[in-house]
């Protein structure tokens, strides 16, 4: 059973929005949990713990090779413990908001399956090229997505996230696309936006 940390809603509503954190490469459940504080107060939120250990300390959702593609038995492996643990809740909205490693993740689970998604916030992160052949662009008429990347990112180059923009741009999804001057991180700006736009969505 996949390891989370969870907040509910203070403010309970019909449609029981709920958001689940995806954390990066080398960190765990704990990582984006911090935010959850601050996030609109009628969402629930579930933080998840990626299930494999990462070789230099905390956990890793999947293989992510230097070319940029993934391996893809653990990162199916990881996208069934997510899916598993998704078939529990009784929401009718639900929000990814993934970070690095846990966006590129977000982007695959939403791009394949884009009707059970009310929208997802990709934070430092990309759209695996391999798997585009599995995505449904033309079937994403409901799908909100929100992607902020840093102009100085020295983890994964904007240029992944231009990249993605541009593969976005060509399907039927919301696309809300943001770049700041910041590196592999999530600056007060990036989360003022992000806060904001799921609040929007509410």
């Amino acid at each position: 059973m996949i390891h989370s940390v969870s907040k509910s809603a203070a403010v309970p509503t019909d449609s029981h929005p709920t958001l689940i954190m995806l954390h990066g490469r080398g960190a765990d459940e704990n990582d984006l949990f911090g935010f959850s504080r601050d996030l609109d107060n009628r969402l629930s939120i579930y933080s998840l713990r990626a299930p494999f250990e990462y070789e230099w300390g905390g956990y890793t959702w999947f293989n992510l090779f230097d070319d940029g593609t993934v391996d893809e038995a653990s990162f199916d492996y990881s996208r069934n413990q997510i899916l598993e643990f998704l078939s529990s809740l009784r929401s009718q909205k639900i929000f990814l908001f993934g970070f690095s490693m846990g966006a590129i993740l977000s982007y695959a689970l939403a791009l394949t399956d884009p009707q059970r998604y009310s929208g997802i916030a990709c934070l430092s992160g990309f759209a695996p090229l391999q798997l585009e052949k599995h995505y449904k662009l033309t079937d994403m008429h409901d799908l909100q997505i929100f992607i902020s990347h840093g102009v100085n990112d020295p983890v994964i180059p904007i240029s992944s996230a231009r990249t993605t923009k541009h593969l976005l741009e060509s399907s039927s999804a919301r696309l809300h696309y943001h770049e700041y001057p910041m590196g592999h991180e999530i600056s007060p700006q990036c989360f003022e936006d992000v806060n904001t736009w799921i609040s929007s969505l509410l």
